[in-house]
């Protein structure tokens, strides 16, 4: 056994990346675009994969002519990205840069019939020419500005900003004005990656076409969030056509009740007469993302039945504005409805559905037709935005091999599309990708899983390949065709492994008894299933099963956790980011109580409660004696969902009973990794532990 390894890593300074251009210095005013990258041995890298344009936002002109999106451009030696705007036509013809700025631009969106782009920069509404000029500032709002629509007719627009949450100490106690203390009374006061300080509200403004007045804040004197944190956008409120209505997605909760329920509703405030409806009072899970009907007879939504538990089936609801009648168009579709749009004609809606490890785009019948359900997208991919642009749609669309660009796709059943950003095709055509093979695998219980197989480019079938078992995070987050700045597996396979992508219990897409499986069975049928998609490529000639490794996060840690105390000596490594290693800890540490609630059945404290005896008595943490594989873990001091101390009592266990161990902290980082040096650092930690134990 090699010697116990302890490297704690608070800070890192990288050396330059290959890029052909060097890298402007740390000024606040360094424009950062897109550089010449120079890529070695036709393998994707680190510092490649930060670099490469990240495409996001597209927004269809009126006459449907013309696409506006945005690209995070990143500079590694600043550790930083901006965000610069783009055009190009739905035909994939005259693409443009239009905005060079130091400061990113957002969201940018059509208005005044084509004639302006609006977009966000510094925090405020900006608008200009679709050539990107006569850049004309309209908000100047105190607080900033953090998503925004204009009403249809063009007269006051909606926007989201922030107010006070709740009175701070020094507000009690004015003479102790250099006071950090806290004063906490209820529960939620953490959430995510902050200290809850401030909430998000919606406000209406009057607009002249030039600047703002007027402003009102349409849930005024309430403490709650519209829209939800820690993810919700404006995408979570919507103008009727007639821009009478705005309708607004919270959960109207706070303290221990918003920490414990999932019951958020739409709400409908009228401008007019200033008043508030609920419109889904009595829908008692998730009811959020309204999405009027272009002829305003109709409102859709997205719909969870049961309070607490959010990884409930995505339902689409319609509601007919003139009857109250509601309809579940999607009752006996046995899969979620993700992002969607409504056609011109307000007769069908455009749906983006997560099946067999895909993301797909699907049709559905309005109001009511259970039947009328089409499949329009077919293909390896997943598309993880969507808009209607009369004849055809657009959305992002990404795989395990290539990053989010713009595709444009008719109506037409199993259309293709086409890639009119075209962001990195350069950079790609330069790198040699790993074959990605769907594998179907039958499991413990003779039951057919999806395993996603990435092979190493160059892939030669005559060689012994060391592998890794990735274990998806979530619990129930599909291993869909996505690609990411961390858990990338083409990345992975261009270090020479096998990656092992099991679509295990308790994930969706293969319907809602797969997707239900795991609430309530941590530790049991989806561990087996793991070990089931690993043993049956260990098998294969080209796979050494002497060299295997597992990693995952989130979810994904607490199953590397899990299965280095039971997995019969398979693995001779493992690494886990932002696991959950202490169930009963993770309980009273974590934000959003009616998780563990859920999945768990309950407090540790319940033991009358079979789930709940059975959950807490399959913690990791009751394995440690088993623990026999060197070990490495990763976490984010940020990471209020499953705290960093989790992770670091992986690492004092494994120390104490001087099992090989490494840890790196992230002082600045959440439940992700997000800054550049902070994912490069991660990367080249990962490919150093499982090289020195696999290699």
């Amino acid at each position: 056994m090699k010697k116990t390894i302890f490297v704690m890593i608070l800070a890192a300074v990288l050396p330059s990346c290959n890029l052909k251009e060097g890298a402007s210095d740390a000024s606040s005013d360094v424009i950062i675009g897109k550089k010449p990258i120079e890529v070695k041995d036709r393998r994707l890298s680190a510092e490649i994969l930060q670099t490469l344009g990240q495409v996001g936002s597209p927004s269809v002109s009126p006459d449907g002519k013309t696409i506006v999106y945005a690209v995070a451009y990143t500079d590694i030696a600043l550790n930083k990205r901006n965000k610069e705007l783009f055009t190009v036509g739905t035909d994939g013809s005259g693409k443009k840069q239009i905005t060079f700025s130091p400061k990113s631009e957002s969201e940018p969106q059509w208005i005044k019939n084509g004639r302006k782009i609006a977009f966000l920069y510094d925090s405020q509404i900006w608008e200009m020419n679709p050539d990107g000029s006569e850049r004309t500032q309209i908000s100047r709002y105190e607080k900033g500005v953090e998503g925004f629509q204009y009403s249809p007719d063009g007269k006051k627009i909606l926007f989201i900003s922030q107010v006070k949450a709740f009175e701070k100490s020094v507000d009690k106690y004015p003479d102790l004005d250099k006071t950090s203390g806290r004063i906490i009374d209820n529960l939620m006061y953490k959430h995510w990656d902050e200290w809850v300080e401030t909430i998000p509200h919606p406000f209406i403004a009057d607009y002249d076409g030039k600047s703002l007045s007027n402003i009102v804040d349409i849930m005024d004197g309430e403490p709650f969030e519209a829209p939800m944190k820690p993810f919700g956008g404006i995408e979570q409120l919507d103008w009727s056509p007639d821009s009478k209505i705005v309708a607004y997605t919270s959960r109207k909760k706070t303290g221990k009740e918003y920490a414990v329920s999932t019951n958020s509703d739409i709400y409908f405030y009228n401008t007019e007469t200033k008043e508030t409806a609920n419109m889904t009072e009595g829908m008692m899970g998730y009811d959020m993302n309204p999405k009027f009907s272009p002829d305003g007879k109709y409102l859709a939504w997205q719909s969870m039945e049961r309070d607490g538990y959010e990884s409930d089936k995505n339902r689409l609801f319609v509601v007919d504005l003139a009857t109250g009648e509601k309809y579940y168009p999607t009752e006996f579709f046995d899969y979620n409805t993700d992002d969607f749009c409504w056609n011109d004609a307000s007769s069908e809606i455009y749906t983006l559905c997560s099946i067999q490890g895909t993301v797909q785009i699907f049709s559905v019948g309005i109001p009511d037709s259970n039947k009328d359900i089409r499949q329009i997208t077919h293909g390896q991919h997943d598309f993880i935005s969507l808009a209607c642009a009369g004849g055809y749609l657009v959305g992002l669309r990404q795989s395990m091999s290539a990053p989010s660009e713009v595709y444009v796709m008719p109506l037409i059943e199993g259309a293709e599309g086409i890639n009119v950003s075209q962001e990195n095709a350069d950079i790609l055509s330069q790198i040699t990708m790993g074959q990605v093979e769907p594998r179907w695998i039958k499991t413990t219980d003779n039951q057919n899983m999806l395993v996603w197989v990435i092979y190493p480019p160059d892939f030669d079938t005559n060689r012994k390949y060391p592998a890794l078992l990735f274990c998806e995070g979530g619990p129930q987050n599909m291993v869909g065709q996505f690609w990411s700045l961390r858990w990338n597996f083409q990345m992975m396979a261009a270090h020479d492994y096998i990656i092992v992508a099991p679509n295990r219990r308790g994930l969706p897409g293969f319907g809602q008894a797969w997707n239900e499986q795991i609430s309530g069975d941590y530790g049991g049928q989806n561990m087996k299933d793991y070990l089931s998609a690993i043993d049956a490529l260990a098998k294969e000639p080209y796979v050494d099963e002497t060299r295997l490794g597992c990693t995952g996060a989130s979810y994904g840690g607490f199953s590397v956790y899990w299965l280095a105390g039971h997995h019969d000596k398979r693995f001779k490594a493992f690494w886990a980011h932002a696991g959950i290693f202490n169930l009963e800890a993770m309980y009273l540490e974590t934000d959003e109580i009616w998780f563990p609630n859920w999945d768990l059945g309950g407090a540790f404290w319940d033991k009358s409660n079979k789930t709940v005896r059975n959950s807490y008595a399959n913690s990791p943490h009751r394995f440690v004696d088993k623990w026999d594989t060197p070990i490495a873990v990763s976490c984010g001091e940020l990471d209020y969902r499953i705290l960093a101390s989790q992770g670091m009592m992986v690492f004092n266990a494994a120390q104490l009973r001087g099992i090989p161990s490494r840890m790196i902290v992230f002082p600045n980082e959440n439940h992700w990794i997000l800054q550049p040096q902070n994912g490069i650092l991660f990367q080249r930690e990962f490919f150093r532990w499982f090289d020195e134990w696999l290699k």
